[in-house]
């Protein structure tokens, strides 16, 4: 019996609702198997395959993404429910925080991780730390003192503040699964790089400051709460980095020591994705940030124990960690488009329609400032420090980053029953805060989703210059050599020592990034791949990889 109501608690059934005779063919009894999850199963998996049909047929189409139909097909799905048992409830739409959080989200940031391009993601990765972390802070302190401020004169006033805390860090996570689908690597590789690296931060640091926020004690305020809070952000977010960093590594020096790949791919495989799930595990246990810490590992994992594989292991794991995160993004915007039509939620709320109107355009507005507070501000900071033309954003690409990620997804309703959830029945006003979430999450996806697309191809391709290649911008390699090469000519007088490392001081002040990449292969390749392998460091053997195919590919 407890099998019983784990699988169903798993997909939001309710044990009251399940019968205790259902049998199943074959002999199974229901002790083991329940007829109610089984149908939620089927209807799950026809959706998905439903939804993956539509998206091929859309593909090519400029105003639909996969995100927005399934999205609709859930809604669809669910309406069709609620037809069914004439206007009740299904729990077959409750969401579960533990599917999302445990299931579908992990794989979705180890495959970001994983098959992120390193070299852009690394070169941007000042730009992508700014706006994903001083952002989400920006972001998270307007939300919270408008909802602070404005929430009372709507007549919500049952909240605490660690309640107007809490959905300041809910509303500041965007959907970085929605932005990456109307974002395009090939047309806007910058966009999207920066895009992609500032959604993954984003979600990391929002969870950071929503579990920081849950630990404070708020009835005894001080001077030294907000320098808990900023301790407890601080702390969360390295130790999260340095655990998906240490289980990367753990991985490649295994694999790259027992040398698994002589024997079977299988044991490769099965290695790697044990190992990456552990870590978000591990982070979960520890109470750090698991989005953090598994997508460090997926780079670590792409760096050097995808080297260490045979080439069989190297193709079977770059396409079953899509598939897996494939499956698990479909599934999820389902989920959340049949879960916004659980009606139980709506009557809890007790809200007129013009209050829970006025709730959410109120949250949907302080999002819209929230992210224009932080865009534009850092992205004009930044264009200041620029000294080359090319490296800096203009307002064109301005806009379409605060544009792009106005998008608010599972992660922010997931956040929401964290919060809201436990309490709803005693609190109407705690049921009317997950309700106006769905809103907010359904009105940015459907509406900024489908216009996203149109709105880059008018803004920015329309007078698109041709592409330059990442090495134009920056100083060459060569000249690195030449200004940072230690083992210099000893017999060079005091004053050509003296030039060069003035000429090494101005290359670092004037290309930090590309200085500190140079700084970082020599250190890479003196000392981490030999320890934890990595392309042209593994020894040949038969049936294993060579490195020399991997020439072509980016470190």
């Amino acid at each position: 019996m407890a099998t019983k109501i784990s699988n169903a608690a798993m997909f939001g059934l309710s044990p009251e609702n399940m019968s205790s005779h259902e049998h199943l063919p074959l002999g199974l009894d229901s002790s083991f198997l329940n007829t109610s999850t089984i149908i939620a199963l089927c209807v799950f998996f026809a959706l998905l395959c439903a939804c993956i049909t539509i998206g091929h047929l859309l593909e090519e189409n400029r105003w639909a993404n996969e995100s927005i139909t399934a999205l609709l097909l859930g809604l669809c799905a669910g309406g069709v429910v609620l037809l069914v048992r004439k206007g009740e409830s299904s729990h077959l739409l409750k969401f579960s925080e533990d599917l999302f959080f445990l299931y579908l989200l992990p794989p979705i940031i180890f495959n970001a991780g994983f098959q992120v391009k390193k070299k852009r993601f690394f070169k941007n990765f000042s730009t992508i730390l700014l706006f994903g972390i001083f952002g989400t802070v920006i972001s998270f302190c307007i939300i919270s003192l408008g909802v602070f401020w404005i929430f009372r004169k709507i007549g919500v006033k049952s909240l605490s503040l660690k309640d107007h805390l809490a959905i300041g860090a809910i509303m500041s996570a965007t959907d970085s699964v929605c932005t990456l689908q109307v974002l395009s690597q090939d047309e806007t590789p910058f966009l999207y790089s920066i895009g992609f690296g500032e959604g993954v931060v984003n979600d990391a640091t929002s969870i950071v400051l929503f579990n920081s926020v849950q630990t404070l004690d708020f009835h005894n305020i001080d001077g030294l709460t907000v320098l808990k809070l900023i301790g407890t952000f601080l702390y969360l977010l390295f130790t999260s980095t340095a655990l998906g960093i240490a289980v990367g590594l753990l991985s490649a020096f295994i694999i790259k020591t027992l040398y698994f790949g002589r024997h079977s791919t299988d044991r490769e495989f099965a290695l790697m994705i044990l190992m990456a799930y552990l870590s978000y595990l591990l982070a979960e246990l520890l109470n750090l940030s698991g989005i953090l810490t598994v997508f460090f590992c997926g780079i670590v994992m792409s760096h050097y124990t995808w080297h260490n594989v045979t080439e069989s292991s190297r193709i079977t794991t770059k396409h079953a960690f899509a598939t897996m995160s494939f499956i698990a993004e479909t599934f999820i915007f389902l989920y959340v488009g049949m879960d916004a039509l659980d009606i139980d939620k709506w009557r809890e709320s007790k809200a007129s329609a013009g209050t829970s109107a006025a709730v959410s355009s109120t949250l949907f507005a302080l999002v819209l400032v929230g992210r224009a507070a932080f865009v534009f501000p850092i992205a004009n900071i930044l264009n200041c420090v620029q000294k080359r033309e090319r490296s800096k954003i203009h307002f064109k690409q301005q806009f379409i980053m605060w544009w792009a990620g106005l998008m608010r997804g599972a992660v922010t309703i997931a956040l929401s029953y964290n919060q809201f959830a436990s309490y709803t029945r005693k609190s109407p006003e705690a049921a009317l805060m997950i309700t106006s979430t769905i809103i907010v999450v359904l009105f940015s996806t459907i509406v900024f989703g489908s216009v996203t697309k149109p709105l880059i191809e008018a803004v920015l391709l329309r007078h698109r210059k041709p592409m330059v290649s990442d090495f134009t911008d920056n100083v060459s390699l060569e000249d690195l050599r030449v200004l940072l090469l230690e083992s210099g000519d000893s017999s060079n007088s005091n004053n050509n020592q003296t030039a060069r490392r003035a000429g090494s001081l101005r290359l670092l002040i004037s290309h930090p990034t590309t200085t500190v990449h140079y700084f970082w292969r020599k250190f890479d390749d003196r000392f981490m791949r030999p320890m934890f392998g990595g392309r042209g460091f593994v020894p040949f053997v038969p049936s294993t990889p060579t490195g020399a195919a991997d020439e072509s590919s980016s470190a």
